[in-house]
């Protein structure tokens, strides 16, 4: 297949919270599709983009993936791995480091920040892991906390 666009986004109910990933990994000719979303525990939501970045690229290293174009809505996200501001934080700089690690394993990539409305797929994908493990758990999520809302579940 080689060449895949992956689209991902990190959501979290609270910062920190609980927190899940949407990855939407696609080949440039859209005859190939997989949908990720998982819950990844409490974290920021730096956390969770960065968790995503690296669950979408181990997952198109292990489709056979050579080139990848990552999109993301992330800001910090896209600016740190383009090296355009620092990465001062102890917890994302060893995720940033896992992430530049994974990227070398490409013979290329690139990374486009996308507004919020380009990206909803994986955005409705990370808020789906939180309400899918709240639910299963059975939790309820404050209304509106970084977008993730749900309402009690009437199957009680």
């Amino acid at each position: 297949m080689g060449e895949f666009i992956i689209n991902i986004d990190g959501a979290c109910s609270g910062n920190p919270g609980d927190a899940a990933v949407g990855i939407v990994i696609r080949d440039k000719t859209n005859s190939f599709e997989e949908k990720i979303s998982k819950y990844i525990g409490v974290g920021t939501n730096n956390i969770a983009e960065y968790s995503a970045l690296l669950l979408g690229l181990e997952r198109a290293l292990g489709l056979g993936a050579r080139k990848v174009v990552i999109r993301s809505d992330s800001e910090l996200l896209v600016k740190q791995l383009r090296g355009d501001y620092k990465v001062k934080n102890e917890n994302l700089a060893v995720l940033y480091g896992k992430a530049v690690n994974l990227l070398q394993k490409f013979s290329a990539f690139t990374i486009e920040h996308v507004r919020r409305e380009f990206n909803k797929e994986a955005d409705l994908l990370a808020k789906k892991g939180i309400t899918d493990y709240r639910r299963a758990n059975r939790m309820v999520a404050a209304p509106g906390i970084c977008g993730v809302e749900e309402s009690p579940s009437s199957s009680g």
